[in-house]
């Protein structure tokens, strides 16, 4: 009986009706190669073998081997190579610089002016903020075990230019890749590399794009396989403390107050909350005024008015709130190599409350 896959089919090599298929390219490569016979199909292999891709890894290594690493989680180097992307998308100010830098916002380092935004440059960020979530949403369809932080990078890289925008991490202050994928013990600004997700992981993907002049940021953390129930509850209590802190944001309300919130629930909880990184102001800038802390007693500057935009995004960990950073200048990590949770949305403060600028919505 003829095979119904081979309907249609010619030998690759003589043209005849095919009668197999290359084994290797349908196991390895998810793609079929067609031949007449076993003969046909030997004759040709030197050929057709050059046509498979080099299936041989490459060899990886940790780059900081004599680093005291607080965790399990090592870098797996090399980095891909650097994500082009395309000359019509508009850039901010430091993508060309040749170390990162932000002249924009040198020039309001310090300062403590919170700018309203106008209607306008309102509607500006309520677009960029919808198509960040979108690319955040495309960045969560690609978690799943054994996938690579790096192969999530690409995958938000490329969502990002689909939708005109120039992924806001990428060569911030030399930052080497187009989102932040923290894992685990990390806290925030994780480098996607080769380090393949592991049953049991947790792992937040950062998204921020700079579209039409303005930058938007988010982050979600997403559990991975079969995590366990510390994990799984980290990962809850840490939006809880989020959604807590944004019922909180109207017009009156200080920056300051911010982080008692937050602390109130993550200590209830059993956890602690990161001190050295966050919230901020997010627009034109990708940080500006203002600073919102995530824990009590802080001494953040300023009261919340009608048209200010910036982020909350409190990071909980299982263990001590104290961190560390890695040889590469970006990876946080908890000082105990416990876990840390993060999320973050996007707010504008309305005359009567607060719009999450960032939010999922019903067709995400």
């Amino acid at each position: 009986m003829a095979n119904p896959d081979m309907e249609g089919h010619v030998c690759e090599t003589c043209g005849k009706a095919a009668t197999l298929r290359c084994p290797t390219c349908l196991k390895q490569f998810n793609k079929d190669s067609y031949f007449c016979s076993q003969e046909c199909f030997k004759s040709s292999w030197k050929t057709h073998k050059a046509t498979h891709p080099n299936t041989k890894p490459a060899a990886t290594f940790n780059p900081f081997p004599g680093y005291s690493f607080t965790g399990k989680l090592r870098p797996v180097y090399p980095l891909s190579e650097t994500r082009v992307v395309p000359p019509h998308i508009g850039r901010p100010d430091y993508a060309d610089h040749p170390q990162g830098k932000s002249e924009c916002e040198w020039k309001v380092k310090g300062s403590t002016k919170i700018q309203a935004l106008t209607p306008e440059e309102i509607e500006k960020m309520r677009k960029v903020c919808k198509l960040a979530r979108e690319i955040l949403e495309e960045g969560r369809k690609a978690v799943r075990i054994g996938v690579t932080t790096d192969e999530i990078d690409r995958v938000v890289h490329e969502a990002t230019i689909e939708r005109n925008c120039y992924p806001s991490p990428l060569n911030y202050y030399m930052f080497p890749k187009s989102c932040c994928t923290s894992v685990n013990e990390v806290i925030c600004h994780g480098i996607p590399d080769g380090y393949a997700l592991q049953d049991g992981d947790i792992v937040n993907i950062d998204v921020s794009a700079f579209h039409d002049g303005f930058h938007a940021d988010l982050n979600d953390t997403y559990l991975v396989g079969n995590v366990d129930e510390a994990g799984r509850r980290l990962v809850e209590v840490t939006r809880q403390c989020l959604d807590k802190a944004i019922a909180t944001v109207k017009p009156g309300m200080l920056y300051r107050d911010i982080g008692a919130v937050i602390q109130k629930h993550a200590q209830w909880a059993g956890f602690s909350v990161v001190r050295t990184y966050c919230g901020h102001g997010v627009g034109r800038l990708f940080h500006g005024p203002p600073n919102v802390p995530h824990y009590a007693k802080n001494k953040a500057v300023g009261v919340m008015k009608p048209g200010h935009v910036f982020t909350i995004e409190p990071m909980i960990s299982e263990g001590v709130w104290q961190d560390k950073q890695w040889p590469d200048n970006w990876t946080a990590v908890t000082m105990d190599g416990k876990r840390s949770a993060q999320f973050e949305e996007t707010l504008l403060v309305t005359e009567t409350g607060v719009e999450i600028l960032t939010a999922k919505t019903e067709r995400v």
